[in-house]
């Protein structure tokens, strides 16, 4: 369900969110670039601000705790504010501990190229990105975030003579009075120009004219609004005031209405989104599901491309029968049948043939046993498969908790090699495409471990920056710089293994491991290093997938 924004909506909005996240203390921030939401978890809270382009809306939900893969924040909201005449929104972060930087989640509401942006200290750096915009403003982590340009269209502080107003819309046909009025005047949209016009209205057009100066005034200078759901062409519409010839709810608030557009469009089939479950975690469960389903399909594929035993114990009689006339060492024979008819019978030349009867009286067997054994398996992966689906249904439209997906998910392989009780080694190994291996820490004590005793002076060194996670070890011994995939394969892995693995885009430093030192009595995992360079990654977990050496 499509929200139309316009700068009143968006002031009005940011007024109620700052009354009602005053002083509220965030734990978290979600940016799942999939979904396209963005999900803030306060202590007393949790908002969810659906950023597709197909919905826009957003709502306050009760508090969830985050997930362990959620970008971790500890901060007061500050202030919510808009800047003039635009269609964006920010919260204003200060930190909770003494010496922590400034953050600002700033939420811009621009026609269907919604997004969200976590950034950084007075130069707005952008940490977390929902999703990357290239262009003229280039929104990319690790870049300062720049703030549109101003309309500069005129009034934007409410300061404009009704003279001028007149004198601008007299002299414009009325069919094109409303796409002026939105080109020169602050705070006018197309959905609310015709409110101020006065369409529909009866008497002289100046005095009309003059009447929707006023009613522009009045809302433009307005602390407090009317709250209305609007039922437009497209849709439910929240607006701070009724609007002119359409109809509308009356509403306590911005945010009711914002909920029922919710509910609306949850009864219409969409799913709710999954607060307490973490994109990593859904995809932990997806992959099960796959799993599932493709054993299904196997054991499927097995029972019925099981051989006949009836013509295997068949072939194995006739050998018998003609054991005096197959010569040593035949690979393949012609045996004529009980029925006169003459057959072709496959044999293994270093077997005699009685042993070669043996063997497709053990083949029949099999295929016999298979028969018994294989429904059976295949209707407990069903049951299996179903029960799974169930279960990421759930997740999906949060009916499941977080800690009721994990119980349900098959358990992760041991802390073992899978050839006996060696310890485990303090990473996974995957294979780049150009064939060399990337090592990617399991822990903060086994990333030091991989850094430091796992690798060579030359490797290079990968680790996602601003956020906690894996460090990624890249095999590479020559001098040059390794080739330009087998590094942005590397740093995906080191992306994908972070706490910024929802974001749409992923800064990851590198440099050679012999530039990397740990600095005494640091904590586990906490390295310093130097020389670095920075590639950006896009997080594709069918990468990972892909180049995992571990699954053989």
């Amino acid at each position: 369900m499509s929200i139309r924004w316009d700068p009143l909506l968006a002031r009005a909005l940011a007024r109620e969110l700052e009354d009602r996240l005053e002083r509220a203390r965030l734990r978290a921030i979600r940016l799942d670039a999939r979904t396209r939401d963005a999900i803030l978890f306060f202590r007393e809270c949790t908002l969810l601000w659906r950023l597709h382009p197909d919905r826009g809306w957003l709502s306050l939900r009760e508090p969830v705790d985050p997930e362990p893969t959620d970008l971790t924040l500890r901060a007061r909201v500050r202030r919510v504010w808009t800047p003039p005449d635009e269609r964006i929104v920010i919260l204003e972060l200060i930190g909770e501990r003494a010496g922590t930087g400034g953050h600002e989640v700033i939420v811009e509401l621009l026609g269907n190229r919604l997004n969200a942006v976590v950034t950084e200290g007075r130069e707005r750096v952008a940490r977390h990105v929902l999703a990357t915009r290239e262009g003229k403003r280039v929104t990319r982590v690790g870049h300062p975030y720049r703030l549109p340009e101003p309309t500069r269209r005129t009034g934007v502080d409410g300061e404009l003579p009704v003279e001028r107003w007149v004198e601008r819309l007299e002299v414009v046909p009325p069919p094109d009075r409303a796409r002026e009025l939105t080109r020169t005047v602050a705070w006018v949209s197309p959905l609310n120009a015709p409110t101020f016009l006065g369409e529909g209205a009866s008497g002289d057009d100046r005095t009309v004219l003059v009447e929707g100066h006023v009613r522009w005034r009045e809302v433009v200078e307005q602390e407090d609004g009317s709250p209305v759901l609007l039922e437009t062409e497209r849709g439910l519409q929240p607006y701070p005031f009724p609007l002119a010839g359409i109809r509308g709810e009356p509403a306590s608030s911005l945010l009711d209405t914002f909920e029922a557009v919710a509910r609306a469009e949850e009864s219409e089939g969409t799913p709710p989104p999954a607060l307490g479950v973490s994109p990593a975690l859904l995809e932990r469960a997806e992959r099960a599901v796959a799993q599932a389903e493709r054993r299904v399909v196997r054991l499927r594929a097995q029972l019925d491309g099981r051989e006949d035993p009836k013509a295997l114990r068949a072939l194995g009689d006739l050998i018998l029968a003609c054991y005096a006339s197959i010569p040593p060492g035949a690979s393949m024979v012609k045996l004529t049948d009980f029925t006169g008819s003459e057959r072709s019978v496959e044999l293994d030349p270093g077997k005699a043939a009685n042993e070669n009867a043996e063997t497709y009286y053990d083949r029949a067997s099999r295929s016999e046993r298979a028969a018994q054994r294989l429904p059976g398996l295949i209707a407990k992966a069903e049951e299996e498969a179903a029960r799974l689906r169930a279960l990421l249904q759930e997740a999906r439209s949060g009916e499941a908790e977080a800690d009721e997906v994990r119980a349900g998910l098959p358990e992760l392989p041991p802390a073992q090699h899978r050839g006996g009780d060696a310890p485990l080694l303090p990473y996974r190994s995957f294979r780049s495409s150009g064939g060399l291996e990337i090592r990617v820490g399991r822990g903060a004590k086994q990333n030091d471990d991989l850094t430091f005793r796992h690798s060579a002076p030359n490797d290079v060194w990968l680790h996602a920056r601003h956020a906690a996670g894996a460090h990624v070890i890249l095999r590479w011994s020559s001098d040059g710089n390794p080739p330009a995939r087998d590094l942005a394969e590397a740093g995906t892995l080191a992306a994908l293994h972070s706490k910024a693995r929802t974001s749409s885009t992923v800064p990851v430093d590198w440099t050679r491991r012999k530039y990397v030192r740990k600095p005494r009595r640091s904590a586990p995992g906490t390295v310093v290093p130097d020389r670095v360079s920075t590639i950006f990654v896009r997080p594709d977990p069918a990468l990972a997938e892909r180049l995992d050496a571990d699954s053989g």
